[in-house]
């Protein structure tokens, strides 16, 4: 079995810490380097409910794309949730480690997951100086409005569903994707020059000005759901890291949703 210490050394090889934001906190949160690791739970968030998932699952080292103390801290008592997490790994002899960033502009990173969960072609970054988000093509035309429902179908469903703004029956052929929120990358999808952009977290705003500069189609799903697809990504990349040192170990992905909003309702009210 490998020791912690070497199963890091070899995702810090996949997702590099210094290619993080410097605002982001990434690396091993907690663990003991010389611990042997059997078990591996992969998961977007690293909450209350993973951390259980791990313990039940009889896991060694979990991974999260999401920090746990991502603004740093001054406590892990166990009264604070985020504590609590802490106590709870610990007391089980379970590592956390974090690949946020750095995941996001790895290759293959958390774009080129979503873009694979949605089986688009990538031709190449949306932002090459970091190479930050994907440029896709579609093997055959659509509308948007079908577009939306691939991404509907194929992506981990969650109470916010998905979102569209722009002519359900416009031609989509060319899309930027970008796991994670991604309305500050709306000038580059513009000079991108393609026919939709799928991310997450799009705020009221800058739709609203995005539809008016152009007849760009966006696609709004759950910051969770279009995470999710890297945590498979990373797994099978552990996996082949596993066979090729001979470590036999079990890589599992949590499907526990740990996406906040927990339902959705429809107003049938109209503006006073």
């Amino acid at each position: 079995m490998p020791r912690l210490s070497e199963v890091i050394a070899e995702l810090d090889a996949l997702w590099p810490p210094e290619r993080a934001e410097s605002w982001d906190a990434v690396g091993t949160v907690c663990g003991d380097p010389d611990a042997e690791i059997r078990r591996v739970l992969f998961a977007v968030d690293p909450v209350r409910e993973i951390a259980d998932e791990a313990v039940a699952l009889g896991a060694d080292l979990i991974v999260t794309h999401h920090p746990l103390y991502l603004r740093g801290t001054t406590t892990v008592a166990a009264g604070h949730f985020k504590g609590r997490v802490v106590h709870t790994l610990i007391k089980h002899d379970i590592a956390l480690h974090v690949a946020h960033t750095n995941a996001d502009t790895a290759d293959p990173g958390v774009s080129d997951a979503l873009a694979g969960a949605l089986d688009l072609r990538v031709t190449g970054p949306l932002v090459p100086e970091n190479n930050l988000g994907r440029i896709c093509e579609l093997d055959h035309p659509e509308t948007l409005a079908a577009f939306a429902a691939r991404a509907a179908k194929r992506l981990p469903a969650t109470a916010q569903g998905i979102r569209v703004a722009g002519d359900p029956d416009m031609t989509v052929r060319r899309v930027a994707v970008s796991g994670g929120s991604g309305d500050s990358l709306f000038d580059a999808v513009r000079a991108a020059g393609v026919d939709a952009f799928l991310t997450a977290d799009l705020r009221h705003h800058p739709v609203s000005e995005a539809t008016q500069h152009s007849p760009l189609g966006l696609v709004d799903a759950a910051h969770w759901a279009t995470e999710w697809p890297w945590c498979e990504l990373a797994a099978a990349q552990l996996d082949t890291l596993s066979d090729r040192h001979g470590w036999d170990l079990r890589v599992h992905v949590s499907k526990t949703v740990t996406d906040p909003w927990s339902s959705h309702h429809t107003s049938p009210g109209a503006p006073n």
